[in-house]
């Protein structure tokens, strides 16, 4: 597998982890004794939001999605279609900013909207993650040259970009601190307490 290939799915790997953990913790804060941590969710959301948005989607847009292009008229269309995707996760990942902010001012009236939000958002970022891994990625193996690879993989790897190395080393602290904030099994924080045993 070559360089830009491990890092773009190395990244969906970790973007899927904190999906899957987000869903993980809106289902236990359905539970009627569990106080969520509305800190941990908010900072789940902020790194399936900035990651794409500031290092991720730009390296794809501006590199791979061009490389594929040029050497593949015919990929323009599933091309188009996953930059439009890119767009709109940045319009969805505004209501799901606003729908733990109206769960954490209604809690605990207002679980099944935040749950229903997350799987929403969880969905439509999978679908596009698994468009770009089963049809864009099998296509550019098959018509990308050695050099394209080279100059894809030297942008994935943020060589060319000192800022980008920095953006990278903020989402790992970021990453880190999700990992120390959420409880187990999603991370090493703390069990939310229950309202059982937080009475005297």
């Amino acid at each position: 597998m070559n360089r830009a290939i491990r890092i773009l799915r190395d990244e969906h790997r970790s973007i899927a982890a904190v999906l899957h953990g987000l869903q993980h913790l809106a289902r236990v804060a359905q539970e009627p004794e569990a106080r969520p941590r509305f800190e941990v969710f908010r900072a789940m959301i902020h790194y399936i939001d900035a990651f794409p948005e500031r290092l991720h989607h730009p390296k794809e847009d501006a590199y791979l999605f061009e490389y594929v292009a040029r050497r593949a008229p015919e990929a323009v269309p599933l091309i188009e279609s996953l930059r439009a995707e890119h767009l709109e996760g940045a319009r969805r990942v505004r209501e799901l900013e606003r729908a733990v902010a109206e769960f954490e001012r209604t809690w605990p009236l207002w679980t099944g909207p935040f749950v229903a939000a997350v799987d929403e958002y969880a969905e439509f970022h999978w679908g596009h993650m698994r468009k770009e891994e089963q049809e864009l990625l099998p296509l550019a193996e098959r018509v990308l040259t050695k050099a394209d690879w080279q100059a894809i993989g030297d942008a994935f790897a943020g060589n060319k970009d000192p800022i980008a190395d920095l953006r990278e080393q903020d989402f790992a602290s970021l990453y880190t601190r999700i990992v120390n904030l959420a409880p187990a099994p999603i991370g090493l924080g703390e069990r939310w307490e229950t309202a059982r045993e937080r009475s005297p």
